[in-house]
């Protein structure tokens, strides 16, 4: 009997017992990896005004993070070709696991939790074969390894939720690496980017890819839309004098279109997409370039690009308030109107994350 009595006190005791939400961290609004004075990285929370609201001790430099919906839990990800990801109490700083990708795979920077955060999603690199899988891991139980699919190309990146909560589109950037050649890009004259729809069981619902011109330019980061509409920033890989846009924009069903600009606005980003997030609504689309040293802003319906604004080494775009923020390697924090929130000192790196916490 007192054994039952203590199972039923340690029952009440948990019940009694708060759980921990993102306001007890802080009530962050993003999340976004950053490098100290020191030389040593984090991942930082971001409040809504701008200001860091945690910052948590990684192995390494940092990619992108996975915010749970529900929990002040984090994913890092390690910066390819960095092998870690670790899942962080965001309000103690501990860590609650380590991910080990299984042999002959390594992650791709980024990941995501499915709505109800029981399982998390990783792009991963199933590098002998040279093909593209998504990682699923079990938060439920101390994130257990349940399997993987394929994500229906090769060298996935990001990956989003589509609004029906039930769809996930994942950027296949179509470069395939190895991690004995480091950063080198294996397959250049034969990659072939898409986007993938796939439901999250990880059966593929839907697959484009741009035209044939656009068959270097890698699919690398993607936002979606209230509607639907996925905007795709992109990463051109052919040569240097052939200019291409680096947006992109697709609703299903229909194909994918490029935002081309003119001759001037190409050249200016240099071929590079760093981030893409809508903003206005969803009636405006931002895509960054850290290697041109801007952000260009365009309309969804004309695709004409609308303004351009130089901001050094800027990468990280994010919406607060419905105000769109970016973040740069030279550890500003800035409006896209231009107003500097602060100047801090850290080498953001490379996106900003956002929290949908329930």
């Amino acid at each position: 009997m007192r054994n039952r009595r203590g199972f039923l006190a340690g029952l009440l005791a948990a019940s009694l017992t708060p759980r921990l939400s993102w306001a007890d961290a802080g009530a962050p609004a993003l999340l976004s990896a950053g490098r100290a004075p020191d030389g040593a990285y984090f991942l930082y929370g971001v409040s809504h005004q701008g200001a860091p609201t945690f910052r948590i001790p990684i192995p390494d430099r940092g990619h992108a993070a996975a915010a749970h919906p529900d929990r002040p839990v984090a994913v890092a990800f390690a910066r390819r070709p960095g092998r870690f990801a670790v899942v962080l109490n965001c309000v103690t700083g501990a860590e609650i696991a380590r991910l080990s990708a299984p042999e002959g795979r390594h992650f791709y920077g980024h990941g995501m939790f499915s709505p109800d955060g029981a399982t998390l999603f990783t792009t991963e690199n199933d590098f002998e074969a040279g093909e593209g899988r998504i990682g699923l891991w079990d938060a439920t139980a101390g994130y257990r390894r349940m399997g993987e699919v394929s994500s229906a190309g090769v060298g996935p990146h990001e990956m989003r939720l589509m609004p029906d909560d039930r769809t996930l589109v994942v950027a296949n950037g179509g470069v395939e690496t190895h991690p004995d050649s480091g950063r080198a890009k294996l397959n250049l004259p034969v990659m072939q980017p898409n986007l993938a729809y796939l439901s999250l069981d990880g059966a593929v619902l839907e697959v484009v890819q741009m035209p044939p011109e656009h068959r270097q330019n890698s699919i690398r980061h993607l936002d979606v839309s209230g509607d639907g509409l996925v905007a795709f920033a992109m990463q051109w890989q052919g040569e240097e004098t052939e200019l291409r846009p680096v947006l992109g924009l697709h609703k299903r069903g229909a194909a994918p279109r490029a935002v081309p600009g003119s001759e001037i606005e190409m050249r200016a980003m240099n071929g590079y997409g760093g981030s893409v997030a809508f903003f206005d609504g969803g009636a405006q689309v931002a895509v960054s370039s850290p290697r041109g040293g801007r952000v260009q802003l365009s309309n969804v319906t004309t695709g004409r690009i609308a303004q351009s604004v130089e901001i050094e080494d800027v990468c990280g775009l994010g919406l607060l308030g419905g105000r769109l923020l970016t973040s740069s390697g030279t550890g500003q924090l800035q409006w896209i109107d231009g107003a500097s929130l602060s100047r801090a000192r850290i080498a953001w790196d490379n996106h900003l994350i956002p929290i949908n916490a329930g």
